[in-house]
């Protein structure tokens, strides 16, 4: 299949090179250049923009945040005036309930396909092609791209027809694993003020009934205090909390414990760990019992 893959992040480059691994036609963008010349030995073909790159008629966007995905779209040289009728946009960032609306809409209006496929999963996941993709659109254009989220991702799990669905359960995913972190980092604070070693509790949470990957994997990290180099940088799951925010207030759901998180990773680029893994909010609470 002629692919356009757009954004070449963390979590962009290891989706991208499991499509060219399945042997698609794969042409790559970034803002960055450099990064999509990284692709080509892999066999990627370089865009100029998103414009071009939007050609081939199939397009997914994986980019860091809605300011983005409105630019790579909308913008002269964007993605909407270059996608052929009958064309598919698909669009697997973590974006807001209100964008993924907009760009339904605005697809439709010119008649293209839109598809919201936001993914779960660290980078480790998407250059194994491990992700779950979260889909939801039209049922034609989900079957048709399916060659593809098979090239990624262990797992699909289809919500609906209707695209920005699929933008709220990513949100409430992204919710629930950074309320699993915050409540981590309050319980390794607690044992090891307590003169417990971290590795000690991290044994009971991974070998009993607790256990679970993000137990596993977010724990280890805090036990371990491993937050450099970031698997998704601390100022994205504070971009997140806030897109979860906005999507409870549009649908009057209270959600009291994200706003707690909010400000803790508000706290936490505010204390200097802007740089570092989401997971380094458990920093906080270890500062506040004052480890």
């Amino acid at each position: 299949m002629n692919i356009a893959f757009l954004g070449l992040g963390r979590m962009g480059r290891g989706m991208a090179a499991n499509l060219l691994h399945a042997g698609h036609t794969v042409t790559v963008w970034n803002r960055t250049r450099a990064r999509a010349e990284e692709m080509k030995p892999l066999g990627a073909r370089i865009a100029d923009s998103p414009a071009e790159a939007a050609r081939a008629g199939v397009v997914i966007t994986m980019l860091a945040d809605d300011h983005a995905v409105e630019s790579a779209v909308f913008d002269d040289g964007g993605i909407l005036s270059a996608l052929p009728a009958g064309g598919l946009h698909v669009s697997m960032s973590t974006i807001s309930v209100a964008l993924s609306s907009r760009l339904a809409d605005a697809h439709r209006a010119a008649r293209q396909s839109y598809v919201a496929a936001p993914v779960l999963g660290r980078p480790e996941a998407a250059a194994a092609a491990k992700l779950l993709i979260i889909a939801a659109g039209p049922q034609e254009a989900i079957a048709r791209v399916q060659p593809i989220f098979g090239a990624m991702a262990q797992k699909t799990i289809v919500i609906s027809s209707t695209p920005p669905a699929a933008n709220v359960i990513k949100l409430c995913a992204n919710f629930f694993i950074a309320s699993i972190i915050e409540a981590l980092g309050e319980s390794f604070a607690l044992a090891r003020k307590s003169g417990i070693e971290a590795s000690k509790l991290l044994e009971v949470f991974t070998g009993t009934p607790y256990t679970a990957p993000l137990v596993a994997t977010y724990g280890s990290l805090i036990a371990e205090g491993k937050f450099t180099p970031p698997g998704f940088l601390l100022p994205l799951g504070l971009k997140d909390v806030r897109l979860a925010l906005a999507a409870a207030d549009a649908a009057g759901a209270p959600l009291p414990i994200a706003n707690l998180l909010h400000d803790r990773f508000l706290a936490a680029i505010a204390r200097g760990h802007g740089e570092k893994d989401w997971s380094a909010i458990a920093l906080l609470a270890a500062e506040d019992a004052g480890l």
